[in-house]
């Protein structure tokens, strides 16, 4: 088993697509004189899906029979009742309604496999993206000093020897959820790479060095002790066709970066290289304006979000006991929609789980009636989940990583809030 302290001394390495049609000949040719490695054992996987840009959790998952929320958006507001040739919402359990365009999601709703936490956000007030995707992702919502992200950590805790591809990221840079000392992989594409250190200190001052030249200054140390192990990793992937990979059970995944993303996440646990916790990314959220009812932008944005999601699950059939799929957003948007047919950096949202140790088929959390004296500072929905709560049970029930001293969020010691079995 190859060791990933060897592995990643130096800190995080970036492998990202640069289109040059595979792997470079010498790195290929270093990577031949490594022996391949063994296939690792299963061990639970979460899959954390961020979704830029703040969803409207109040559209995506409706309170329909409130009448506040339908005075407040006339043009937006749905209903689970049909009228004409209109979608309506999916009723749920009688108060909350799914997106009609996120009709993949209902069959595993029913099914008790997926779970919807409402009213989950950061205690932080932050209206900024930025801010509160920073506070999200570093786990530590009223410290913007934390070096690490909540995934970082995790990963660091779960206890046991870990492969290179323990944590990956299929984005094209390090997100701040994978900062940290605990060793990670960003990848944007399988099929061809190159390799750039992001993310820690050795690394930003090396950035502009192509991997030719870290190659030939193996003498300095940075890679004197970890080439062969980079070589192997990437080998690991060099052996497979990802170009021609074709999903199990006739799965279909959107031709969309979160699809190809997900896509290029099932093959790296079907190679059984040891992904434990793996990261992409949904942009598009910030709806302030023609944000749509049944169609427009965010209904492209949801039906693509779910359809991924269930490709996925669905490619993963032989997994999924193993498997859990949590995504989450910075802050939702404001309870009454704005002049241009959208609506503006709000509180809270809500967020979908996805997994067999679920404890779905319900909407988790609590939403007060939309009155005016119920919303935060008059506009928005109020935060009443801490999202440090829902990320630290599943890690605890899931991966098995229980928040003692709160080494995974610092300063926490809210309870768990029955979303896992």
């Amino acid at each position: 088993m190859i060791s990933r302290k060897a592995f990643l001394k130096a800190g995080g390495l970036t492998l990202f697509g640069i289109g040059m049609g595979g792997i470079p000949a010498f790195m290929a040719h270093a990577a031949e004189l490594v022996q391949a490695p063994k296939l690792f054992k299963r061990k639970k996987i979460l899959v954390s899906i961020f979704q830029r840009g703040a969803m409207d959790g109040l559209m995506a998952v409706t309170p329909f029979e409130d009448q506040y929320l339908k005075a407040a958006r006339p043009g937006l507001f749905l209903s689970p009742v049909k009228n004409g040739n209109n979608n309506p919402l999916i009723d749920l359990d009688g108060r909350f309604g799914l997106h009609p365009s996120m009709r993949a999601f209902e069959s595993m709703f029913r099914e008790k496999r997926l779970a919807i936490v409402h009213g989950m956000g950061s205690p932080n007030n932050t209206r900024s993206h930025f801010d509160a995707q920073d506070y999200m992702e570093s786990g530590t919502p009223f410290n913007k000093g934390t070096s690490s992200g909540w995934l970082n950590r995790a990963a660091g805790l779960l206890g046991h020897d870990a492969t290179p591809f323990q944590a990956v990221s299929l984005t094209s840079s390090m997100p701040r959820s994978f900062y940290g000392n605990t060793p990670s992989v960003a990848i944007s594409n399988l099929q061809d790479f190159t390799i750039q250190m992001r993310g820690n200190p050795m690394g930003a001052k090396r950035v502009s060095q192509s991997f030719e030249e870290l190659y030939d200054q193996t003498s300095s140390g940075l890679l004197k002790t970890t080439g062969k192990e980079s070589f192997d990793a990437v080998k690991m992937l060099q052996k497979v066709d990802t170009k021609n990979y074709k999903p199990a059970n006739n799965a279909v995944y959107p031709n969309s970066p979160l699809g190809n993303s997900l896509k290029q996440i099932a093959q790296l646990i079907k190679m059984d290289v040891g992904l434990e916790v793996a990261f992409a990314e949904s942009g598009g959220w910030d709806t302030h304006f023609n944000q749509g009812s049944e169609n427009g932008i965010f209904a492209r944005n949801v039906n693509d979000l779910s359809l991924s999601i269930m490709a996925f699950w669905s490619d993963m059939a032989l997994y999924q006991d193993d498997l859990t799929v949590m995504t989450m957003t910075e802050f939702g948007r404001t309870v009454k929609q704005n002049g241009t047919g959208g609506t503006d950096h709000g509180r809270a949202s809500c967020n979908f789980i996805l997994g067999n140790d679920v404890n779905g088929g319900i909407v988790h959390g609590n939403v007060a009636p939309l009155a005016l004296e119920n919303l935060e500072d008059g506009r928005d929905l109020a935060v009443t989940t801490d999202f440090r709560s829902i990320f630290s049970e599943v890690a605890e029930k899931h991966l098995l990583i229980p928040n003692k001293e709160n080494l995974l969020f610092p300063g926490f010691d809210g309870k768990n809030i029955g979303i896992m079995k």
